[in-house]
């Protein structure tokens, strides 16, 4: 494990995404950071309630807002603003393509707090916001390995160096495969429940192969066959066959790689001349679906030898 932390999000990258029209631009604005994976509806703000108030989140305000304003004086309306924005807050977000208030605009100018404008309605603005916030601010974490998708299913292989992970994953896109990454995986906690791997942008598509050298895997084989991100179904290690190891051979407990805190799913498969290594991982694919979706293989073989031999 080479590195742990979590990231900021520019605003200029949430304008981009969610084509937010920029209503108030101040110096260097698309640079601001947002550090916070949440956003504030601003009505009790708006009512001057402050306590517990959390000026690194995005605010928002929709009709519902705007509709109380509406009945605020000029001077109330140029106080309220300024009350928020004196804070510092990221960016003040307007929905439902609501032209804001000149005293919004007076006071976003005077504290150089972007003001940005969307059409969308506020629950769907707030809903969609929320998810790529959580997946920008994701904790996260670059592994060496490689992390392909087999029929459907997201393998990170890992191993030494030289163990051949690069090597098994150029003959698993040979077979229809889509890779993901190699060599560094940045892997991110999307939720709860979900790991999300994807490369660095520097090395994306590309695989190191001794004896070769660098090969696009996009331009060799096609689009079909990368992809930009992938959820960490199972967790594969290599590791050279090591005579008189005893490897599991029944695969009746399932064993689990922690990783930010998320229990997957892992085999550790040992790797010596004449073992395909890309068909191996294809079954270990199919059968990790299969337990996911209730069936064990190894369990209804114990049955029906606990059957034959009259222990059930």
């Amino acid at each position: 494990m080479e590195r742990t932390t979590k990231y900021p999000v520019s605003l200029g990258t949430l304008i981009d995404e969610f084509s937010f029209i920029v209503e108030n631009a101040p110096e260097g604005y698309r640079d601001v950071l947002v550090y916070a994976d949440d956003i504030n509806r601003c009505g009790l703000q708006l009512a001057g309630f402050y306590d517990f108030f959390d000026s690194e989140r995005l605010q928002m305000i929709g009709k519902v807002e705007t509709t109380f304003l509406s009945r605020f004086t000029p001077e109330r309306r140029r106080s309220t603003f300024e009350r928020l924005f004196e804070t510092h807050i990221p960016a003040l977000i307007i929905t439902r393509d609501i032209q804001p208030f000149e005293e919004c605009m007076e006071m976003a100018r005077k504290y150089n707090v972007p003001i940005l404008r969307t059409k969308e309605d506020t629950s769907s603005t707030m809903g969609s916001l929320l998810a790529s916030l959580k997946l920008h601010l994701a904790p996260r974490v670059t592994l060496h390995g490689v992390l392909i998708e087999v029929y459907g299913e997201g393998i990170l292989i890992l191993g030494d160096s030289g163990v051949g992970k690069s090597e098994t994953a150029i003959e698993l896109v040979k077979r229809g495969h889509r890779l993901i990454a190699d060599d560094a995986v940045e892997i991110k906690r999307a939720s709860s429940k979900t790991l999300v791997g994807s490369a660095p942008d520097i090395i994306r598509h590309f695989i190191e192969l001794r004896g070769i050298g660098i090969v696009d895997v996009r331009r060799l084989f096609g689009m079909a066959a990368v992809k930009m991100t992938e959820r960490v179904d199972l967790i594969i290690n290599l590791e050279l066959w090591k005579e008189g190891k005893i490897y599991d051979r029944l695969g009746e407990d399932t064993e689990y790689t922690d990783i930010l805190g998320l229990k997957i799913p892992s085999l550790t498969v040992p790797v010596k001349p004449g073992r395909n290594l890309a068909v191996i991982i294809e079954v270990a694919a199919m059968n990790d679906r299969n337990k996911r979706m209730g069936y064990n293989a190894a369990q209804e073989l114990t049955e029906r030898l606990n059957e034959a031999m009259g222990l059930k």
